[in-house]
């Protein structure tokens, strides 16, 4: 195994281009396990933890740009206020040591369906820049996983940034785990309020072979709360609509049985979640004094 290690970005770029089968390490938390575990022996390793631009954010006007390679740790202490969902999943992420190795490049470009980070991202709506010596290009992150442990970089892009927009509404996150700590998500469900659009989306994690969205539960919510004024008037969600969501976000997922738990208990747990979740967004947007009743 060969041990690629570039000073700079545009060195890294080079090496990817050069052997575009090799496996870029930075936080490694995923990587090393594999390797450890002769799970995976690539033939060339790509450290990137020399490039200082995969660990540098900047807080934008409407948008955070995120580097690769920022630690969960600097997501939970630095941006809770613009970017909450994420935040909150970084929180559950294993140890305080991996917390300090670990970013949100790693969860992709592994895109294991259990990585913490995939529900924030995708009820945040988040976009991934990756760039080769071709050039640069902007992937959804509803594009960006195509497969188990599957994503839609070619052979020799990397992962630079995620573009979240910041924050307009409440966001939560939760996760269920065999334990408290150290864990790999049993399942794990985001949800993000999205006053400005009056809209709401989801983020499923480890219950279907990718992260997905619960669209359907999604167009239910969003038309429920356009149609009975509930963004102007403030009013609780009643409990048949917040019941119909839930149902809607256990449907969506399609969970297998393994040493974990069961597909029939990770359907159920996605739907515990998502109507607590819901109680929990909708009670701080309430609370807001966004709504005419709140105005008033």
């Amino acid at each position: 195994m060969d041990f690629l290690r570039p000073a700079s970005w545009e060195e890294a770029l080079a090496a990817k281009a050069e052997h575009p089968t090799a496996v870029p390490l930075s936080g490694g938390t995923d990587v090393m396990v594999e390797i450890n575990f002769d799970h995976r022996r690539p033939e060339y390793l790509l450290d990137l933890n020399r490039i200082e631009l995969l660990r540098e954010w900047e807080v934008g006007e409407e948008n955070v740009r995120l580097g690769a390679a920022v630690p969960y740790t600097q997501i939970m202490e630095n941006l809770r206020a613009e970017l909450p969902g994420l935040a909150l999943a970084s929180h559950t992420v294993a140890s305080p040591q991996i917390r300090n190795r670990g970013g949100v490049g790693g969860n992709l470009g592994t895109a294991s369906p259990a990585g913490d980070a995939h529900p924030a991202l995708l009820a945040a709506g988040a976009e991934v820049e990756v760039e080769s010596v071709r050039g640069s290009r902007f992937i959804p992150i509803d594009e960006f996983y195509t497969g188990v442990k599957r994503n839609a970089l070619q052979p020799d892009e990397l992962i630079k940034t995620v573009h979240v927009k910041k924050a307009d509404g409440p966001q939560q996150y939760s996760k269920v785990g065999t334990r408290n700590a150290m864990v790999i998500a049993v399942c794990a469900f985001g949800l993000a309020l999205h006053p400005e659009t009056r809209t709401v989306r989801t983020g499923i994690g480890s219950a279907a072979p990718t992260p997905i969205r619960a669209k359907e539960a999604e167009a239910f919510l969003n038309a429920a709360l356009e149609e009975g004024g509930f963004w102007d008037n403030g009013k609780i969600i009643t409990p048949s609509i917040a019941k119909q969501f839930a149902d809607l976000c256990s449907g969506a997922a399609n969970p297998i049985d393994d040493v974990r738990g069961t597909a029939k208990y990770r359907r159920h747990a996605v739907g515990i979640m998502a109507r607590r979740q819901l109680g929990w967004t909708w009670e701080q947007y309430r609370g807001s004094g966004r709504t005419l009743e709140g105005a008033a």
